[in-house]
C-alpha cells in the first residue's frame, strides 16, 4: 500500500538498492493492486510483498503463482502471522522460549461456553492457572488491544494497550475482570524493568535490535525533539542471535520483526510482526540494502546470465596483515582507556564523631567492610539533613558538644545544595571507620579533642565529563573501528564498517566495563556510541552496554586508602619538595632514580621547589583577585563560563586552592599541586575568553610541578612503582590474562551454531573485544607493570628499549590515554607452536595538551613493520606541522586525531550515515587512503590560527594523539608467563592483606557492648551478589532518569 511503500525506511532502502547495477525498482501503484487483475500487474523477477491493513494478500499469492518471482518474504506464511495462536505454535515447534500461555477459544454464538474460571486474583484457562499480573491478548494479531491485569495487592485494575495514538500507547483502567467475549491468549506477565526489545532481521545472518520503553509502563510514548519514539540499540546475546535466525527461517520472512522480553535472565519471544523495518538508522538502511541486493543478485544472476559474482569483502574474515608481514587472523582486542575531559575534581575531608553519622554508617552496612560510599539521592539527602541539623544546633548553642568544625559543615551543606537536586553522578560522600580516630597528617592540624573511634568523611564533587570529553570519547570510538579488518575501507559512505559487519553478523564478542565514577561511565557510553555507530542519548547506551566493574577492585580503587608503600613514597616526596634550595645532584638521584627525561626536564624548570611554589601561590592570589574584580564589574556579573559555570563558582574553586595550598605553618601542601594544574589546564582550555593575566605562567609552573608529583606518587624507584602498581592492578591483570586465554582456547561465545552458519564465511570464529574504562591511577599503574614487571629485557630487545625511552619522555597520561593489546592467530602454524599466537602492545598518551608541540616525545608510529622501518626515522609518527598541509593529502597513520566541537562526520548525504562535510576555504580536508589506517578525521586550520599558542580553538576540543606501537612481536606464551609472574609475586602481599583485613572494627555504640565487628572480604559468591545488587541499583537509577521521573528535590 502507498503508505508503506512510500514510508521513509522503505524509500531509503529502495534508493540504495537502485545503486546495484542490475537492479531496477518498480513500485506497484495502489489502484493497480486493488482494482486490476493480477494478470495486469507489472512483471518482476523479485517480489517484495507483505500484508498490511487493506492489502489483498490473496491476490499477491495468486500473482506469485502466476509469475513465479523470487519472494523476499514468503506470502503463505503471512496468513499464519495474522493469528497469534499459529505464531505461538510455530515458535513452540522451533523450540523458542515463550512465556507460559494458554489459548481460550470462544464460540462467537455461545461465548459463555468456554474453559475459563475467573477468581479475584487469578484465572484458570483449560486447567492452567495464571495468577495476576497476567496478559490477555486477542488471537487476531491485527487487534492491538492487549490487557494486563494487576493483583488486588497492587491496587487491582488493568493496563489497556493499543496501537499508538499521539503520545499514548496504553491507559490504566480500574476494571479488573477479564473480557467475556472473543478468543484470547492468556500468558504469564514477564517483569522486564520497563523495556521491550524489538529485533529486526534481514535474512538469517543479520539482526538489528532496539529497546524501547514498555507501553505497559505508564502508556506515555517517550519521543525525542523530532517527535519520534525514543528507541536505542541493544546487543543481542549469543542465544538471542540464534533465536533471530530461527524466527527468520521458521516464518520464511527475510525481513522480519519480532518482540523479545528479557526477564529473569532469559529471553522470551512474545510476538512476530513479519515485514518490519528499523526507523531512523542510516547504518541499518545501508546494511539492509546491501544484504537484500546481494541476496537478489546471488539468486537471479545465474538464471538471467548476468556476469556477477558475490563480492568477497575484506571484512568477511577477520584477517589482517601483521607488522611482520604475514597474514594473521585478529582474535582479540583489549583496551584500557582513561576517561575524557572533565570539570576540575574537588574534595573535602573532615573527621566526624556525631552519633547521627554513626547511625547513618550502620544503616547502610558500613560496618561490614569499614567503608561506605553514598551516591544515591536519598542517601545524600540524609547527609545534608545531618549537616543542617548540626549547624542549627551550633547556631543556637555555642557550648553544645558538637566536635565537627563549623566551616567544614557549612562547606558540606553548600556543596550538597548545589544544582538544586541530586543526580548521584556528580557528588558523593565516602565514610571510613577509624578505630582510633584520624592520625594527624601534618603538624599544622589541631590535636584531636578525644580518643576513640571516628569516621573520616570525604566529600567529592565536580569531575563531570564535559561536552568536549563526550566528543573526544565518541570520535575515538569511531576511529577505533579502523583497527579491525575492513575498517580502512569506505562502506556505504562511512569508515570502519569491518567492525560493524562483524558485530551485525554475530561474530563480535564485545564487553565494555567501567568503574563506578560517572565521568568514566559516560566516557564508556560515548565511546560505544562512536564505536558501534549508535544514535541518540548516552544514558540508554550506558544502561544497555556498559557493565559496572566495581567489584573486587577491577577498575575502582579507594584513593583515600593508600598502601604502606604509597604512604612512605608520598612522605618522602613531600620532604624533597619542601626544600628551599635548588635541586642538587643528590636530589636528582632521590627524585628521579630511573633517569626519566620528563622528570629531569621538569626538575630543571623548577630549580628550587619552594621558590616555585611561592610563585605559584602568588599567581593564584593574582588570579583570585582578577576574578573578584570581574565579579564587581556589572558587565561580567552574570557571565556564563564553560559548562554552565559562573564566575562565582570559579572564584570558589580557586579560593579553596588558595586556602589549602599554603598551610598555617607557611609550608605548602604538595598534594594540592595536581588540583592546581587540573584547574588551570581546564580554564586555559575552556575559559580562555576571560583573558586573565599570567595564566600561561601559572600553567607552565604548575605543570612542571605536576609532572613530578603525579607520576612519582605511584612510586619513585622501580621497586616502589611495581609494588604500588600491583596493589592497584592485579585484579585487572588477572582479567586481561583470562581474556587472552579464553580467546585462544576458542571459547564458544557469540559464535553461530554450525547448523545455522551457511552464508557466513567464518561462522566458527569471533573477535573478542574487551574495553576497560578507568581513571588515571589504574592507567599509571598498568603502564608501570608493563615497564617494570619484567616483560622484556631492554638490553636484549632494541624495540623494547626504544619503547621504554619513549614512555620515559611522556610527561602526562592525559584524558583518553589508551593501552591496547591486540592478539592475532596464524592458522598456518601448529596449534601447539609458540608462533601460533602473536601479541602487539600499543599506547597513546591521550589528549593533546597546551604547547605539546615542543615537549611531546617522538614515537615510532602505529604498527610499523619491524623489518621495513629500520631505516626510517624513529619519529616518523608523531607531530607534523599541519599548517603545511595541502588540500586532499592522505592522512598519515601518525597524525593526531583532530576533533572539532561537533563531530566532523555529518549526515549530509543520503548514501551513508556519516560523511565528511563540505569544507570552507579555511579547512583542509583529509581523506584516508591507508593500508592499515587508524583514523579518518578533518583538520581545521582555522583553530590553529585563532589560538596559535594555546589549545586548539580555546573552548574547542583538543586532538588525541594516535597509538604508538610499543612492541609488535610478542608471543602469547611470553605475555601469559609475564602476567602469571606479576600476579603470583603479589599473592604473598595479598595474603597478608587478607589476614590484616580481618582486624576488628570497634563499634562506638554502647548497645553493641563494644563488640568487635570483623572486616570481611568478598568471596567469589558474595562478590557476585554484590555486583548483581550494584547493577540493579545502577539500572534502577538510570531507568528512573530515562523515564523522566522527577529527581529528588531538596526540601
Amino acid at each position: 500500500m502507498t503508505k508503506k511503500s512510500k514510508s521513509k525506511p522503505m524509500t531509503q532502502i529502495l534508493e540504495r538498492l537502485c545503486k546495484f547495477d542490475y537492479i531496477d525498482v518498480v513500485i506497484f501503484p495502489e489502484e493497480v493492486i486493488l482494482e486490476e487483475p493480477v494478470e495486469k500487474w507489472p512483471l518482476c523477477d523479485c517480489l517484495i510483498s507483505f500484508h498490511s491493513k487493506g492489502f489483498p494478500l490473496d491476490k499477491a499469492v495468486e500473482y506469485a503463482k502466476l509469475r513465479n518471482p523470487l519472494l523476499i518474504n514468503d506470502l503463505n506464511m503471512q496468513y499464519f502471522i495474522q493469528d497469534r495462536r499459529e505464531v505461538y505454535r510455530i515458535l513452540q515447534e522451533e523450540g523458542i522460549d515463550l512465556p507460559r500461555y494458554a489459548v481460550l477459544n470462544r464460540d462467537p454464538d455461545n461465548p459463555e461456553e468456554c474453559n475459563l474460571v475467573e477468581g479475584e486474583d487469578q484465572v484458570e484457562v483449560n486447567g492452567e492457572v495464571f495468577h495476576k499480573p497476567f496478559v490477555e491478548k486477542p488471537v487476531c494479531a491485527e487487534d492491538h488491544n492487549v490487557y494486563i491485569y494487576y493483583p488486588t495487592s497492587a491496587g487491582g485494575g488493568s493496563q489497556r494497550l493499543f496501537r499508538k495514538i499521539g503520545s499514548r500507547s496504553s491507559v490504566y483502567s480500574p476494571e479488573s475482570s477479564v473480557r467475556k467475549t472473543g478468543s484470547y491468549i492468556y500468558e504469564e506477565f514477564m517483569p522486564t524493568d520497563g523495556t521491550d526489545v524489538k529485533v529486526y532481521t534481514v535474512g538469517p545472518d543479520y539482526a538489528h535490535a532496539e529497546a524501547r520503553k514498555s507501553p505497559a509502563l505508564d502508556g506515555k510514548v517517550e519521543r525525542d525533539s523530532e517527535g519520534k519514539e525514543i528507541r536505542y540499540p541493544v546487543m543481542l546475546t549469543a542465544m538471542e542471535k540464534l533465536v533471530a535466525r530461527k524466527v527468520c527461517l521458521a516464518f520464511k520472512q527475510t525481513v522480519c520483526g519480532f518482540d523479545l522480553l528479557r526477564a529473569n535472565g532469559h529471553s522470551f519471544v512474545c510476538d512476530v510482526n513479519g515485514f518490519s523495518f528499523v526507523k531512523n538508522s542510516m547504518k541499518y538502511y545501508d546494511d539492509c540494502a546491501k544484504v537484500l541486493g546481494n541476496m537478489v543478485m546471488r539468486e537471479l544472476a545465474p538464471q538471467l546470465h548476468i556476469p556477477w559474482s558475490i563480492p568477497m569483502e575484506a571484512e568477511d574474515i577477520p584477517i589482517v596483515p601483521t607488522t611482520s608481514g604475514t597474514m594473521m587472523e585478529l582474535r582479540c582486542v583489549i583496551a584500557i582507556i582513561r576517561h575524557g575531559d572533565r570539570t576540575p575534581k574537588q574534595k573535602m575531608k573532615m573527621e566526624v564523631r556525631h552519633p547521627l553519622f554513626f547511625e547513618l554508617f550502620e544503616k547502610y552496612g558500613g560496618y561490614k567492610t569499614g567503608k561506605l560510599k553514598l551516591k544515591k539521592p536519598k542517601q545524600l539527602q540524609e547527609v545534608l539533613d545531618i549537616a543542617r541539623l548540626l549547624l542549627v544546633e551550633l547556631g543556637q548553642h555555642t557550648d553544645c558538644e558538637i566536635e565537627e568544625k563549623k566551616s567544614k559543615l557549612e562547606q558540606l551543606k553548600t556543596v550538597l545544595e548545589m544544582y538544586g537536586h541530586f543526580s548521584g553522578i556528580n557528588r558523593k560522600v565516602q565514610l571510613t571507620y577509624l578505630r582510633n580516630g584520624k592520625p594527624k597528617a601534618s603538624s599544622e592540624e589541631e590535636d584531636s579533642k578525644k580518643d576513640g573511634p571516628s569516621l573520616l568523611l570525604v566529600l567529592k564533587w565536580g569531575g563531570e565529563l564535559t561536552p568536549a570529553g563526550r566528543v573526544q570519547a565518541e570520535e575515538l570510538g569511531r576511529a577505533f573501528r579502523c583497527m579491525y579488518p575492513g575498517g580502512q575501507g569506505d562502506y556505504a559512505g562511512f569508515p570502519g564498517c569491518g567492525l560493524l559487519r562483524l558485530h551485525s553478523t554475530y561474530r563480535h564478542d564485545l564487553k565494555i566495563y567501567a568503574s563506578d565514577e560517572g565521568r568514566v561511565q559516560m566516557t564508556a557510553a560515548a565511546f560505544a556510541k562512536g564505536l558501534l555507530a549508535l544514535e541518540g542519548e548516552l544514558t540508554p547506551i550506558l544502561v544497555q552496554m556498559v557493565k559496572s566493574a566495581n567489584m573486587n577492585g577491577l577498575l575502582d580503587s579507594d584513593s583515600d586508602s593508600l598502601t604502606d608503600c604509597q604512604q612512605k613514597v608520598k612522605a618522602r616526596l613531600h620532604e624533597i619538595m619542601q626544600k628551599d634550595q635548588d635541586f642538587t645532584e643528590q636530589d636528582y638521584q632521590k627524585l628521579a632514580p630511573t633517569g626519566s627525561p620528563s622528570l629531569v626536564n621538569s626538575m630543571k624548570v623548577i630549580e628550587n621547589p619552594v621558590k616555585t611554589c611561592d610563585k605559584v601561590y602568588a599567581l593564584i592570589q593574582s588570579l583570585t583577585s582578577q576574578i573578584r574584580k570581574r565579579l564587581e564589574d556589572p558587565k561580567s556579573a552574570d557571565l556564563q563560563l564553560y559548562h554552565s559555570e559562573t564566575l562565582e563558582l570559579m572564584l570558589q574553586r580557586w579560593s579553596k586552592l588558595e586556602r589549602d595550598f599554603r598551610m598555617k605553618n607557611g609550608r605548602y601542601d604538595i598534594s594540592k599541586i595536581p588540583d592546581i594544574y587540573d584547574c588551570i589546564k581546564y580554564d586555559l582550555q575552556h575559559n580562555a575568553s576571560l583573558d586573565l593575566e599570567d595564566t600561561r605562567e601559572l600553567f607552565r609552573l604548575s605543570r612542571a610541578l605536576a609532572d613530578i608529583v603525579i607520576p612519582q606518587e605511584y612510586g619513585i624507584n622501580r621497586a616502589e612503582k611495581l609494588d604500588i602498581a600491583q596493589a592497584y592492578c592485579v585484579p585487572l591483570m588477572k582479567k586481561i590474562q583470562l581474556d587472552l586465554q579464553r580467546t585462544h582456547e576458542d571459547e564458544a561465545v557469540n559464535k553461530l551454531h554450525p547448523l545455522y552458519s551457511r552464508g557466513v564465511m567464518s561462522p566458527g570464529r569471533h573477535v573478542r573485544t574487551r574495553l576497560y574504562f578507568t581513571s588515571e591511577s589504574h592507567v599509571h599503574s598498568l603502564l608501570s607493570i608493563f615497564r617494570y614487571g619484567g616483560l622484556l629485557n631492554e638490553e636484549k630487545d632494541q624495540q623494547w628499549k626504544q619503547a621504554m625511552d619513549y614512555l620515559s619522555a611522556v610527561t602526562e597520561l592525559n584524558y583518553m590515554t589508551q593501552i591496547v593489546i591486540m592478539l592475532y592467530e596464524d592458522n598456518n602454524k601448529d596449534p601447539s607452536s609458540e608462533e601460533r599466537f602473536h601479541v602487539e602492545l600499543h599506547f597513546s598518551p591521550g589528549v593533546k595538551g597546551c604547547e605539546d608541540e615542543e615537549t611531546i616525545p617522538l614515537g615510532f608510529g602505529f604498527r610499523p613493520a619491524s623489518s621495513e622501518n629500520e631505516d626510517k626515522k624513529p619519529n616518523q609518527g608523531s607531530l607534523e606541522d599541519l599548517s603545511q598541509d595541502e588540500p586532499d593529502q592522505a592522512l598519515q597513520v601518525s597524525d593526531p586525531i583532530n576533533i572539532q566541537r561537533r563531530s566532523p562526520m555529518i549526515r549530509n548525504r543520503k548514501t551513508g550515515s556519516m560523511e565528511v562535510p563540505d569544507c570552507q576555504s579555511s579547512v583542509t580536508r583529509i581523506r584516508a587512503v591507508l593500508s592499515s589506517p587508524l583514523f579518518l578525521l578533518v583538520h581545521d586550520r582555522l583553530y590553529c590560527t585563532l589560538c596559535p599558542a594555546g589549545f586548539e580553538g580555546c573552548s574547542m576540543v583538543p586532538s588525541i594523539y594516535p597509538l604508538e606501537t610499543l612492541h609488535n612481536s610478542l608471543s602469547l606464551k611470553q605475555v601469559d608467563e609475564f602476567l602469571n609472574s606479576v600476579c603470583e609475586s603479589n599473592s604473598e602481599v595479598q595474603a597478608k592483606t587478607m589476614k590484616g583485613a580481618k582486624a576488628s572494627v570497634l563499634n562506638d555504640n554502647t548497645d553493641r557492648n563494644n563488640s568487635v565487628a570483623s572486616l570481611q572480604f568478598h568471596t567469589d559468591l558474595n562478590a557476585s551478589i554484590l555486583w548483581l545488587l550494584l547493577q540493579l541499583n545502577r539500572y534502577n537509577d538510570f531507568f528512573s532518569s530515562f523515564r523522566h521521573t522527577k529527581q529528588t528535590d531538596l526540601p
